[in-house]
């Protein structure tokens, strides 16, 4: 299925008023799908949303930062902010104090949009916080601030969703390309990697999402994502969010039977090791997806499992299918056929690029690009499909070899491996060691993942490790993906080396 970008855009708006009694947003309670807001009403609300920040004079070209949980009410908020023209920054609260308060600086928001647990975590409960390990700053010394939802006691005023009683006196700015979204690349240093989507890269996003799912009016899509919500809503999917506990989401899954189903790599492996059944086509990204992952997923129920590659810069980039991706002999770990009009190209150094209307329109600060440096090597292969060697950063030194722990990985994930990095440990005379580290699948000793591995990393040539190591894989950010100077830093202590 193919759409216009307005239509998943502009157009959402209008798509809800046309069914406003259907469901958009439902869940899954004692066994039985329960609606929990009706398309008109999720309109009526961003409607609601874009008087009152009209009201505090709030107009195009201003940025309103969010930092609130994926769900209805911050949707409303979005949709409010496209039909103004007003920039939304998403801002993760839970970053640390130095990174939220230099990237709501870099930002200059006229206001910030925070539900009532982010500015407690952050006032009148900040001591019980950090012995939970969370610092967040005093969001009030940022910049003004309106809480969205539920208000307690010391939270500030909260954005009004009630609708207008004269709706012509919200103005609609719909129509012209404007910036839409600034969204944070998962850095952690002190200075802020912005990256700034208009509403024309966003719209073509969502496009592409809505081409490769293929959603259908009535049965729902489970996911937490704007490029999950969007397209679904604008196909007459109602939307049902994810639970955090697998046992819970296992339950979700027995009662919506979802047509559609998008979840981060590690959702998805914590589901599975629950022995939930699937159904439906099944998505995974935002982190890498083995082949593995997606035969497991079929196996479960799932009538189709795809890996998408995405990043900040563009989402997606492209898909592939689990059938494919388990076929791939090659090495590297493929990722698949550019999807809708994006294209990926490599330079004579391997190291990918991605253009086209999907694509970011700029860094904030910087000027217009033409095409995304991802960060990633890799080759496009005869066939068109994208093949990717791994991150640049994540090359290892050993002895006068190069190695590239993404082109040897894949082949790591065999039935028992859940999680397999290999990561550089610094020695002593500069060198690094090459440590492979192994998590297991559930039910699965240690013994028995290194009778798996056996015959793989005994062909692994140049990338053969120095040692195996077998513990779970620390994982970072919202995406939780492999986070390799954590690891590296566990093999060291493993290994007796100083990191």
């Amino acid at each position: 299925m193919t759409t216009r970008a307005a239509d998943t855009l502009d157009g959402l708006h209008d798509e809800l008023r046309l069914d406003p009694h259907g469901p958009a947003f439902v869940r899954a309670s004692r066994g039985r799908v329960r609606p929990v807001l009706t398309r008109g009403e999720l309109a009526d609300r961003a409607l609601g949303v874009a008087a009152d920040l009209h009201r505090r004079g709030i107009g195009p070209g201003d940025t309103v930062a969010l930092a609130v949980r994926p769900g209805p009410a911050a949707l409303a908020v979005v949709l409010a902010a496209l039909r103004l023209r007003v920039r939304i920054a998403l801002v993760d609260p839970t970053a640390g104090p130095e990174l939220v308060t230099a990237r709501l600086a870099s930002v200059s928001p006229r206001l910030l949009v925070a539900d009532a647990a982010a500015q407690a975590a952050a006032g009148w409960a900040a001591p019980l916080a950090r012995r939970a390990g969370l610092r967040l700053p005093r969001l009030d010394a940022i910049a003004p601030v309106a809480t969205l939802g539920r208000r307690v006691p010391g939270c500030a005023p909260a954005v009004s969703s009630t609708l207008p009683t004269c709706r012509s006196v919200v103005p609609d700015h719909r129509g012209a390309d404007a910036d839409a979204l600034v969204v944070f690349t998962s850095g952690t240093t002190a200075r802020p990697r912005a990256v700034v989507h208009t509403t024309a890269s966003v719209g073509a996003g969502l496009a592409t999402v809505r081409g490769l799912v293929d959603p259908s009016p009535g049965s729902p899509v489970l996911g937490s994502t704007f490029f999950v919500m969007g397209p679904a809503l604008a196909a007459g999917a109602p939307v049902a969010l994810p639970a955090r506990r697998p046992g819970v989401l296992a339950g979700q899954l027995r009662a919506l039977r979802p047509q559609a189903t998008y979840l981060t790599p590690p959702q998805a492996r914590a589901l599975l090791d629950t022995g939930a059944a699937v159904s439906g086509a099944f998505f995974a990204g935002s982190a890498p997806v083995t082949a593995r992952l997606l035969e497991r997923l079929r196996a479960a129920g799932a009538d189709r499992a795809h890996g998408v590659y995405a990043m900040t810069e563009a989402f997606p980039v492209a898909a592939v299918e689990a059938a494919e991706k388990s076929a791939f002999e090659g090495p590297g770990d493929l990722l698949g056929t550019p999807l809708g009009r994006m294209r990926v190209r490599s330079d004579v150094s391997g190291r990918l690029y991605v253009s086209g209307p999907g694509a970011c329109h700029r860094y904030l600060g910087d000027d217009p690009l033409d095409e995304v440096d991802t960060g990633d090597l890799g080759r496009v292969d005869e066939a068109g499909r994208v093949v990717l060697h791994g991150r640049a950063k994540d090359m290892v030194l050993r002895g006068a070899e190069n190695i590239y722990p993404g082109l040897y990985e894949p082949a790591l994930h065999v039935p028992g491996v859940a999680l397999a990095v290999l990561v550089g440990v610094p020695r002593e005379d500069l060198d690094e060691a090459l440590v492979l580290l192994v998590e297991p699948e559930p039910g699965w000793s240690e013994a028995a993942v290194r009778v798996a591995l056996r015959a793989v990393v005994a062909g692994l040539g140049p990338a053969r490790p120095d040692h195996v190591l077998v513990a779970p894989v620390p994982l970072a950010g919202r995406s939780r993906k492999p986070d390799r100077p954590a690891a590296s830093a566990l093999a060291a202590r493993m290994i007796g080396e100083t990191p």
